[in-house]
């Protein structure tokens, strides 16, 4: 079959605009926003921290700010057992729940990634355990300005499925004091656990890759950026 003249530099040509609109989207970075990030001199500050278990990240902030707040966040917190801290994640309303061995689970894993439509959810994990004791290598300490803290939290609670005004309860474990609140969201290979992450940090204030936050890495790579941003920009 005979090629039509030219259809060979068009197909380069189309690979080629493919291939350089996906390094642009792989390399873009969605800004941050200076008024919320870094916190101003002599502003008041909050700590939270971001823990990785290698694929997942999960966000650790004092209870008692989050309790501190309005709204049905704030009455989901309030509503959990004791502890000190509270573990903010997101994921797959099956799969992330779950915690039976990984290699029973893979079919599941095979349907959250390329199902579209997944329900989702947030989990809220109470814990007694001071974040700031988990090994280095396995967390990040961010200081948020009060205004960012009050951005990012509510960025969180928009992601809230409510019922009434309220958070609702779309699952809990036996003998687990973490809660899952039902999101609005979807789960899928183009939608993850870490991209939500990403979004949670933007909120605040923080430029994020929003295409390369598939891993936990990026998103601990993420503060790490910011953090020598903001120590460049006060020198």
């Amino acid at each position: 079959m005979r090629r039509r003249p030219g259809s060979h530099g068009l197909g380069s040509l189309f690979a080629a605009t493919a291939l350089g609109l996906v390094a642009a989207l792989w390399t873009w970075t969605a800004p941050g926003d200076p008024a919320l990030f870094p916190a101003p001199a002599n502003a008041g500050e909050v700590e939270v921290h971001v823990l990785d278990n290698g694929f997942h990240t999960d966000l650790a902030i004092p209870r008692a700010l989050l309790e501190a707040r309005s709204g049905p966040l704030a009455e989901a917190v309030r509503s959990l057992p004791p502890g000190d801290w509270v573990l903010i994640g997101w994921g797959d309303a099956r799969f992330y729940v779950d915690q039976s061995p990984i290699s029973d689970r893979l079919p599941d894993g095979l349907r959250a990634f390329f199902s579209p439509g997944n329900a989702s959810v947030i989990m809220l994990d109470p814990t007694r355990n001071d974040p700031r004791r988990v090994a280095a290598d396995q967390r990040r300490s961010l200081r948020l300005s009060a205004a960012g803290f009050a951005a990012m939290t509510d960025h969180i609670e928009a992601s809230l499925d409510l019922a009434d005004g309220r958070a609702r309860i779309a699952a809990a474990r036996a003998g687990d004091d973490a809660r899952f609140f039902a999101s609005h969201e979807h789960f899928w290979i183009g939608r993850l656990c870490n991209h939500w992450s990403a979004g949670v940090l933007n909120a605040a204030g923080l430029p994020v890759r929003p295409l390369r936050s598939v891993t936990s890495a990026e998103i601990m790579a993420t503060i790490e950026r910011a953090q020598l941003d903001t120590t460049a920009s006060r020198d």
